[in-house]
């Protein structure tokens, strides 16, 4: 898996919204959020495309960008990696960090319930 910046992640999330995008679509998407200057943002999708994160086709006068990654594989791999990296690979002081600090909504904790009892079915 390649290394994405936290900028970098930006960039490749709003493309994961919808593409093939154009650097226009991908900047008009970031500057809903924060301000993003364009040349900033045009540096962050090649720096991608060389990462073999994103790929391109040119279409007239513009590139259109699509992932190479998929977003609920690369989320998986990096959650995976921040459990192991700050908690020794144990879920569960993670979950109770939240929970201590009152960051555990009622719809995060149904959705838990739900995703423990889904797992304690499949490996009865």
């Amino acid at each position: 898996m390649v290394e994405i910046s936290n900028a970098e992640f930006e960039v490749l999330d709003a493309l994961w919204q919808s593409y093939p995008a154009s650097a226009s679509d991908i900047i008009e998407r970031l500057n809903r959020k924060k301000s993003w200057h364009d040349k900033t943002v045009k540096t962050l999708l090649n720096r991608l495309v060389k990462k073999e994160a994103i790929s391109f086709e040119k279409e007239q006068r513009r590139y259109l960008y699509s992932p190479l990654l998929e977003r609920d594989t690369y989320t998986q791999k990096e959650s995976i990696s921040l459990v192991e990296r700050l908690f020794s690979g144990k879920i569960s002081p993670l979950v109770a960090g939240f929970a201590k600090h009152n960051e555990l909504k009622k719809e995060d904790i149904a959705q838990l319930k739900d995703i423990i009892s889904k797992w304690e079915q499949e490996h009865d």
